[in-house]
């Protein structure tokens, strides 16, 4: 088979996506930290890899795929004091809020979602193997730190050498480092904080040590791909590099993906220049969809400007797939046409999307390849057969499918109490109880619904 090309960050350079096991895919995708409602910039991975992802399933693969969510850490703590109530009513608040972002912009659930509070012996262990091993050691206050010097290949993800990133580091004065360059993976404890009992001291877990133990944990020592916001590319994921392939002397990622920054009219995002938006805020006035739209109309590598006039378009962009595939479904019903040339230009903008696909992720061909199908039906659609217009309707779904759109198609018309019995059978069966799930789709039956259970979840069909 033919594997996609992807620019692999440790490489700098285009390569050939091969995973270590053919059809398998193991990623990870690093979450966010729960402290606020997500802005527009950390949607942009969460949809870039959701695609990523789809696309590896929709080629026939396996993917197992990790996303985690950060609970502890020093904004979430500062956000707990000021508002007077513990770190984890923070976390668990926004992690929740977090979840109902993700859902609006479909992004598919993570195969595993870990929290950092739910691994905290998998971190004191990798921390010892690397005490142990000579990578880390404790400084008398109680904290741990990596020894970069130990770890030769430090900097090849970032580029950097040593020299410049030491160059670069200050010590603190309340810190007990070797070298400047060395980071924490253990903090002791400080009054108001939350606190673990470990072997080095009572205290919390530094932010890198983190992923590399859920990713060990959920995925194995190495993996096929990571990703994340290009910002994590130094020193996040350089670290998670040095303590994970210093605790297991394997390599830790294969490749590694990055998208870039999103801009607010041309200027980097902050707070000070009020241009911060969240998605949250965006999806009230346009709604989620033309968000995931727009996340999708550059390369993922290439920054991307967002102004309300763009998410204006998007919307409108969409509302033309929308009503095209309503015109589909017409003259599917209504089509006495004998043509069938129109199977050839589904077959083309399928062959086309699965090509700029494969060349490093390129999702604004890939939506280009709609307007293929639409503007073909828009034009001789009357004069198709049925089965033809029926043909070019399914691979226009499949590709819609991949790029998670058009997931908003007659939501409406499907009752509350349909919508209840199905979320009830998804419970009952991930609690194993068969004759409930069979008697609820009993109840659907008569109602006029069943259900097809898809890697996206169930869909709910009109019989």
């Amino acid at each position: 088979m033919d594997h996609m090309q992807i620019f692999n960050t440790l490489t700098r350079k285009k390569e050939e996506f091969k995973p270590m096991e053919e059809g398998h895919y193991k990623m990870y995708v690093c979450g966010p930290t729960v402290y606020n409602y997500i802005h527009i910039g950390n949607a942009r991975p969460a949809v870039v890899f959701d695609v990523m992802r789809r696309f590896l399933k929709y080629m026939g693969n396996d993917v197992k795929f990790v996303s985690n969510i950060t609970d502890i850490d020093d904004k979430i703590i500062k956000r707990a004091n000021e508002e007077g109530i513990t770190f984890d009513e923070v976390a668990r608040k926004y992690e929740k809020e977090y979840y109902k972002d993700l859902e609006g912009l479909n992004v598919m659930p993570a195969d595993v979602r870990p929290r950092v509070s739910d691994h905290i012996q998998e971190i004191i262990d990798i921390i010892q193997t690397l005490i142990d091993k000579g990578h880390a050691y404790k400084a008398e206050n109680g904290d741990v730190y990596y020894r970069v010097k130990s770890f030769p290949e430090y900097g090849k993800l970032s580029h950097q050498s040593l020299e410049d990133l030491e160059s670069g580091a200050r010590i603190a004065v309340d810190e007990k480092k070797e070298d400047p360059a060395d980071f924490a993976l253990w903090k002791a404890a400080k009054p108001g904080e939350p606190a673990w009992d470990s072997p080095f001291s009572k205290g919390r877990p530094g932010w890198h040590i983190e992923c590399s133990a859920m990713s060990k944990k959920h995925l194995g020592e190495t993996i096929d791909l990571h990703c994340g916001g290009e910002d994590l590319i130094f020193p996040h994921h350089e670290n998670e590099i040095a303590q994970s392939e210093g605790a297991s002397g394997k390599e830790f990622s294969h490749y590694w993906m990055h998208n870039a920054f999103i801009n607010v009219n041309n200027q980097k995002m902050s707070k000070s220049l009020n241009n911060f938006f969240t998605v949250r805020e965006i999806a009230e006035v346009y709604g989620y969809e033309p968000i995931r739209y727009f996340l999708m109309t550059a390369r993922y590598r290439m920054p991307l400007n967002y102004t309300t006039d763009v998410i204006e378009q998007c919307k409108q962009s969409l509302a033309t797939l929308y009503t095209a595939r309503d015109q589909m479904d017409f003259l599917i019903e209504h089509s006495t046409g004998t043509k069938e040339d129109i199977k050839e230009v589904a077959d083309k903008a399928k062959a086309r999307f699965i090509r700029v696909m494969d060349d490093d992720l390129d999702t604004p061909d890939a939506l280009s390849t709609l307007y293929e199908i639409t503007t073909a039906v828009n034009k001789t659609g009357a004069e198709q057969s049925k089965e033809a217009l029926k043909y070019a309707t399914e691979i226009f779904d499949e590709l819609c499918g991949v790029l998670g759109l058009l997931y908003n198609r007659k939501k409406d018309e499907i009752p509350q109490n349909v919508k209840d019995l199905v979320e009830e059978r998804t419970q009952v069966r991930k609690e194993k109880n068969w004759r409930r799930a069979d008697e609820i789709r009993d109840e659907l039956d008569k109602l006029g619904y069943v259900v097809k259970d898809t890697p996206q979840g169930p869909q709910i069909l009109a019989k």
